[in-house]
């Protein structure tokens, strides 16, 4: 059997049956037989789409996504998607073509011998689980098997395998289905321990809070999460990543914490006397850098399935290293504890009442784009899935949006990476079987890929582009006013966007644009009059529209700006 025909099949074997990819000299052997095979193959337009889109796809599905690209540029192209799944814990396959064995330099002390020869392998070791550079053809079962096991075992993540094109049509091994893999749940045997000691603090709490991560997703514990928190009648906050794993309207739910989070959020999260951590890493902007006053007055007990991430910035939380469902399985377990925490549920809605999100930017010229987020939350309940980008977009979104139970929220956490909205749109729509998405982006990282409107418009993808125009880079221009005197160097300064109606047109998509009040209602009526298009809306906002709340930097997480 080819290595080739052995790939497809491998991959079949697992439910992947669609792959994102630009075409190359180095991959063509491995997309005609992927075409044979009847896969699902997305041609993007440049290869940071493809990963992108397959981290989304992998987020929704909770499986592996793959992409593919060719040696050389083809392959570093992909370095930001494969680092955005590293960091965000994203299952994914990179497939990389690479130049045949005979014209790779090896140990010479050349450059480069082959025609776009680049080592990836080295290049993206320290931003995969795992990379390998095939050497033979009779070891691609061996390594397709690991690799699969290592992207989904434990802290989930990318995998790279990049094989010479001579290799790829060489034969390997009969391809025979795999009895061998088998995704264990990370255990501990402190668990019932652990459970006990925790159980007897939350019996004593007055004002516990659960803070969940995207973690409680990958772990595929929404459900779980779901019953322990209606059970116990505790409280909730999320990270970013983890905004979808409680809808909106739960009674438990509380808000969005971090840097730019809820106010009333992050008072819960500074004031609790115990915080219970799952799947969320509790990094510096969650929690502020001011440790020392983040820590008093509370015990934290902090399950990660990673052990790294557990005392990593803090020396003095109760930690267990366990896959998430494993423990919330165990917990639930535990007989339903008679204690009330409805004071501390008023102490939290009465911080709430005082300032709201949308109070927050009340006396802004023009749009207020935390209402705007509400009011087109109500509009796009069809919608399977929310993608946002990077900046002050992303904030105001997950400040605001109001998830359903099966919506999806996507976006680009620890990489931070402007341009992954649209890709990751994409991604999601293949992955929830061309349902409506809404993709939610801004005016300077809807342009980093903009050119996926093609691909959009080839598949005929139900996605609706709101693009959250500021007319500049928002977040970076509100840092220049606070720390470099309103110097709007390559924020405002050396910074234009294009007409987007007449880009979208040219493209063939419908589009529109909103620039006052009055015109929301229709502007989102002509997004979603037909749910089963595309449609872009240009909402314009006014270019000192700030992001707030923030966290002020050095402070205790509950000291926010604007001051009040």
């Amino acid at each position: 059997m080819k290595v080739v025909t052995y790939i497809a099949q491998f991959l079949k074997s697992k439910g992947i049956d669609t792959v994102f990819e630009l075409q190359g000299g180095m991959i063509t052997h491995l997309i005609d037989e992927m075409y044979k095979n009847e896969f699902t193959i997305v041609s993007v337009h440049h290869e940071q789409a493809a990963a992108m889109a397959a981290d989304a796809y992998a987020r929704v599905k909770n499986q592996p996504g793959v992409a593919l690209a060719t040696s050389g540029p083809g392959a570093t192209n992909l370095i930001t998607g494969i680092g955005n799944c590293y960091f965000d814990s994203v299952p994914a396959i990179f497939i990389t073509g690479q130049v045949n064995t005979n014209e790779q330099k090896g140990n010479r002390p050349i450059r480069q011998l082959g025609f776009q020869e680049t080592d990836i392998v080295s290049i993206i070791k320290p931003i995969t689980k795992a990379a390998y550079a095939v050497k033979d053809a009779k070891d691609i079962p061996a390594i397709f098997k690991e690799a699969y096991s290592i992207s989904m075992q434990g802290r989930q993540g990318p995998v790279l395998i990049d094989i010479p094109m001579n290799i790829q049509h060489q034969e390997c091994e009969e391809f025979k289905e795999d009895k061998e893999i088998v995704l264990k749940p990370k255990t501990n045997s402190q668990t019932e321990d652990f459970i006990t000691e925790l159980t007897k603090a939350l019996h004593q709490s007055k004002k516990p809070l659960l803070l969940a991560g995207r973690g409680v997703r990958a772990a595929n514990a929404t459900s779980e999460l779901l019953e322990l928190v209606e059970k116990h009648n505790l409280p909730v906050v999320t990270s970013l990543n983890g905004i979808d794993v409680i809808p909106y309207n739960h009674p438990n739910r509380i808000g969005f914490i971090g840097s730019y989070g809820n106010r009333w959020a992050n008072y819960a999260m500074g004031s609790c006397d115990l915080l219970l951590v799952l799947g969320s890493r509790l990094d510096l902007r969650q929690t502020g850098v001011d440790i020392d006053s983040f820590i008093l007055g509370k015990t934290i007990y902090h399950i990660d399935v990673e052990e790294g991430e557990l005392n990593n910035r803090f020396t003095t939380s109760k930690v267990l290293c366990s896959d998430v469902f494993t423990f919330l399985q165990a917990l639930l377990k535990v007989e339903k504890w008679e204690v009330n925490y409805n004071n501390w549920y008023k102490e939290i809605e009465e911080k709430r009442l005082e300032r709201g999100d949308i109070d927050e930017l009340s006396d802004i010229k023009g749009l207020n784009p935390n209402k705007f987020i509400h009011v087109l939350s109500e509009y796009s309940k069809k919608a399977k899935a929310i993608s946002t980008d990077v900046g002050s977009n992303q904030m105001w979104v997950a400040q605001s949006i109001e998830l359903g139970r099966e919506q999806f929220f996507l976006t680009s956490g620890g990489m931070g990476a402007m341009g992954y909205a649209l890709p990751a749109a994409i991604g999601a729509c293949f992955a929830l079987n061309r349902e409506p998405i809404l993709c939610i982006v801004g005016d300077g990282g809807f342009q980093i890929n903009i050119q996926e409107l093609q691909t959009i418009k080839r598949n005929n993808l139900p996605i609706k582009i709101v693009i959250m125009n500021n007319h500049c880079l928002g977040m970076i221009r509100q840092f220049q006013d606070s720390y470099f005197e309103s110097n709007y160097a390559a924020t405002v300064w050396g910074y234009s966007e294009p007409d987007f109606v007449s880009i979208a047109n040219a493209y063939g998509i419908n589009a529109s644009k909103i620039e006052t009040e009055e015109q929301i209602a229709e502007g989102l009526r002509k997004l979603w009059e037909d749910p089963s298009q595309a449609y872009l809306l240009d909402v314009s906002f006014d270019i000192h529209t700030n992001v707030y709340p923030k966290m002020l930097f050095g402070s205790p997480i509950t000291k926010m700006e604007p001051l009040y």
